[in-house]
């Protein structure tokens, strides 16, 4: 078993290395299997599985009765597992990812203040109001914070750091549906710290955005260091998996770079 893994783990490196160099550029075909094989020098069996690993991770796409692709190789598409992995830490690793979302989150809005366009602008308004109106409705409040923090991530124009942040967030956001459910007055402050964020976005003042960001993330990390641990964080919350409303992506294109 170890030696087949260790042929099987060769032939991931092999094809990788392949993909990084360019000999298979982004949406190339690979060839048949055997010949693959042959070219890796290693035999079909270990290629079957590195080709299945690899689609996995989203470097390639097995298309049935047509054959394997290398993917587009977006880091969005690349880093899409790490939501998913996100999803089977324990409840102490919350506060790990709190910590990693206060060190890119504000420095990430303050990027957003030198891009961001109007069209983006006006998700971020639109989100905004309609956390307001939801302010009595906590799944949908959570569904729109979503949203608004997404297009500040979209607004920088980096689609690995926007896959990073959405990556880190799967936990954090059930954590934020929880905090305003039982400390119901978090939800005011919460939207008035939304709203500094975006002002200072509007007047595209960076050093401004980065710290209304880093207050509103350091408000959360303090709540959730005070109230929560291994014993208390169920690892999912009842009720808060949201996914997305359908308008939070709207405005997804990046900007011109």
């Amino acid at each position: 078993m170890s030696g087949r893994m260790s042929l099987t783990d060769e032939a991931i490196s092999r094809i990788r290395e392949l993909v990084r160099s360019g000999h298979f550029p982004a949406g190339a075909k690979l060839p048949p299997e055997l010949e693959l094989a042959g070219e890796l020098g290693v035999s079909r069996g270990p290629v079957r599985e590195a080709v299945k690993a690899l689609a996995v991770a989203g470097v390639l796409d097995v298309r049935r009765g047509d054959g394997t692709y290398v993917t587009s190789l977006a880091p969005g598409l690349l880093l899409a597992g790490l939501g998913s992995a996100v999803e089977m830490m324990g409840g102490g690793t919350l506060l790990e990812l709190m910590e990693i979302r206060r060190l890119l989150e504000p420095a990430a809005t303050a990027l957003a203040a030198s891009r961001i366009t109007e069209e983006q602008l006006a998700v971020l308004r639109h989100h905004l109001e309609a956390m307001r109106a939801a302010a009595d409705d906590v799944e949908l409040l959570i569904v729109h914070d979503a949203g608004f923090h997404l297009s500040v991530s979209l607004a920088t124009g980096n689609e690995a750091l926007t896959a990073m942040l959405e990556g880190i967030s799967s936990r954090t956001l059930r954590a934020r549906a929880w905090r305003a459910t039982v400390d119901r007055g978090a939800v005011h402050l919460t939207l008035d710290q939304h709203a500094a964020i975006y002002a200072a976005l509007a007047d595209r003042d960076s050093a401004l955005a980065m710290a209304a960001a880093l207050v509103h993330v350091h408000t959360s990390e303090r709540w959730l260091r005070a109230h929560l641990d291994d014993e208390n964080v169920p690892p999912d919350i009842p009720g808060t998996h949201i996914e997305p409303a359908a308008d939070s992506l709207a405005g997804a294109a990046y900007p011109p770079r």
